[in-house]
């Protein structure tokens, strides 16, 4: 059993109720076991069926009060399961928001989709399933073996003697079954991973003409998912014919055992009868829930997935000191800032500057120099692991502060185009925003031309299962959304890394006037940015080597400056 059951809201009276229900179950099934016998004794002894209907017509209301319950349990289960998966759903959500995308990273955003779109509906049909298998395994064999003991003590004896050897089997049918679904569901991760990564990659092997010699990574990691599946069924499909043979071989000694005593006089017949009526009833719950087990296992690994992302340490919010508005008079300090990977790997070390006001702040460096990752320690996606950051004199150990984050916008290399028209697209994060507002932005942005060209305007679908935009539209629809949020702090993280130069001319003219009255962080190697920047900060091997305007940088013929001759040469190359 999920030790973690009784932890979910409710789950605690909703199995008392579901225990109550199986009991009254359970009565009801020895009722019909009764009457069932007696009216066949009745009829085999040359009773008229006059005589025996009455006998007949409980058997009928027991049994259909039998399954009236069991729809109560699967419905009072399934209304339990349905509002733990919702919110198990909604705090997944709200914590990979809360981790943020780098911590998000480790675990594969395949993974994390998996769990969203598939783990959550599977956990629910895990709660939905096994509450109900679980309550009857423990009560109404429990319940009938009673009854069986007051009636007839050897069978009852027979019937407690075979169950446990039946649970020890299932448990370590469960432990070998386990064993495959460890196996099956890091195969799963593999192929969700790999599935995610090859959408997300589509295009670029297309474009270096590696997308028919991609499919063979396919077939194999495919491969490898089909194997682990048939494995784990195979285990399914034998724990099942087991539980069956060694049930109909418990139910055949009870049949022996029951004819040769009513053969020698020992036994009646209407006893007799009732007793091997009830001895399939008996096993019946221990054969649901090892049929169901295997069914419910994917449900159970992704609630222990999903229970193990939900506990992993966030920020306490409370806890943080309040970030102040940021203004023309705001002063932010780096102080002694480091960060270091999992492996221990300094990534940024000693980071220390300031900036005051609305600048722009210019991060160049080499790739892997640790510009995106100063980004990130920037806009609280990841924390330092040294040092201290200072906003108008209020110290923090990070920058993962709501109302911090509430100030600024986060525009990537590749921004997101959600499936949805244009102006949905705009005001993703700013819902309540009018269409007047959404076109403002949207002008701004320079998109007016590429708007009225659609059929639809800004009602025009795109992003998946619609238009198809490039990359320069795309980046001018981020754009456009941080335009419609009005903050006063923008990171930019390479945004124009994918672009051709002429793209990025145009989008760098619409751009740069809007810079105007923000703090603005742009991450580049795209040199050329830099002549429009107040202050460039230069990463090498996660430290600043130099720091200053275009002009100061170039004289000094220092690390920026064979940056810049390494950029020329690869614009004449």
């Amino acid at each position: 059993m999920d030790k973690h059951l009784f932890h979910y809201k409710d789950s605690k009276s909703v199995m008392a109720l579901i225990g109550l229900l199986t009991l009254g179950q359970a009565v009801v099934i020895i009722f019909q076991a009764l009457y069932l016998s007696k009216a066949i004794t009745r009829m085999f002894q040359g009773a008229a069926l006059s005589a025996v209907l009455s006998s007949f017509l409980i058997f009928l209301v027991a049994h259909i009060l039998r399954h009236f319950l069991q729809w109560g349990k699967e419905r009072v289960a399934y209304r339990f399961a349905d509002r733990t998966a919702l919110s198990l759903q909604q705090m997944l959500v709200q914590k990979v928001f809360d981790l943020g995308p780098r911590s998000i990273g480790k675990h594969g955003s395949g993974n994390i989709i998996t769990l969203v779109l598939e783990g959550i509906p599977q956990f629910k049909t895990y709660l939905e399933l096994f509450i109900p298998r679980f309550m009857a395994m423990g009560i109404i064999p429990f319940v009938l073996v009673l009854y069986i003991f007051t009636v007839d003590r050897l069978s009852g004896i027979i019937l407690a003697i075979v169950l446990p050897i039946l649970v020890v089997f299932l448990i370590l049918l469960g432990y070998a079954a386990q064993k495959q679904m460890d196996a099956q569901m890091d195969t799963y991760k593999l192929l969700s991973r790999h599935f995610v990564d090859s959408l997300r990659g589509l295009v670029t092997l297309k474009y270096l003409g590696r997308s028919k010699s991609h499919q063979k990574a396919i077939e194999v990691v495919s491969d490898k998912y089909r194997i682990a599946t048939n494995r784990t069924l195979r285990v399914a499909f034998l724990s099942t014919f087991a539980l069956d043979f060694f049930t109909s071989i418990s139910i055949a000694i009870i049949a022996v055992e029951l004819g040769v005593r009513l053969i020698g006089g020992h036994i009646g017949l209407e006893v007799a009868l009732a007793i091997l009526i009830l001895a399939p009833e008996y096993f019946s719950p221990i054969r649901d829930l090892g049929n169901d087990y295997h069914a419910t296992m994917d449900g159970k690994e992704a609630g222990e997935q999903i229970r193990g992302l939900l506990v992993e340490k966030t920020v306490d919010q409370k806890s943080l000191p309040s970030a102040p508005t940021w203004t023309e008079n705001s002063r932010l300090i780096f102080r002694g800032i480091g960060k270091k990977s999992e492996e221990e790997r300094d990534i940024l070390q000693s980071i220390n500057f300031t900036v005051a006001g609305y600048q722009k702040i210019g991060i160049v460096g080499t790739s892997g120099a640790g510009k995106s990752t100063l980004i990130d320690l920037l806009s609280g996606f990841t924390q330092p692991s040294t040092g201290m950051i200072s906003i108008d004199g209020v110290d923090f150990n990070h920058l993962s502060v709501p109302n911090w984050q509430d100030q600024l916008t986060y525009i990537p290399q590749h921004p997101t185009i959600f499936s949805g028209t244009v102006a949905e697209n705009i005001r993703f994060y700013e819902p309540n925003a009018t269409r007047e507002e959404v076109e403002r932005a949207a002008n701004m942005a320079g998109l007016n031309e590429l708007i009225q060209s659609f059929p639809n305007g800004y009602d025009e679908k795109i992003g998946q299962a619609g238009r198809i935009l490039s990359g320069g539209e795309e980046q001018r629809i981020a754009l456009a959304r941080s335009l419609l949020q009005n903050r006063s702090i923008l990171l930019f993280d390479e945004p124009t890394a994918h672009l051709d130069i002429e793209t990025e001319h145009e989008i760098k003219e619409t751009l740069l006037p809007l810079l105007e009255n923000k703090l603005v962080f742009f991450a580049t190697h795209r040199l050329h940015w830099m002549k429009n920047m107040d202050l460039i900060i230069v990463v090498e091997d996660g430290q600043i080597v130099e720091m200053g305007t275009h002009e100061q940088l170039v004289r000094k013929s220092g690390a920026y400056d064979k940056l810049m001759q390494a950029h020329r040469k690869g614009m004449r190359g």
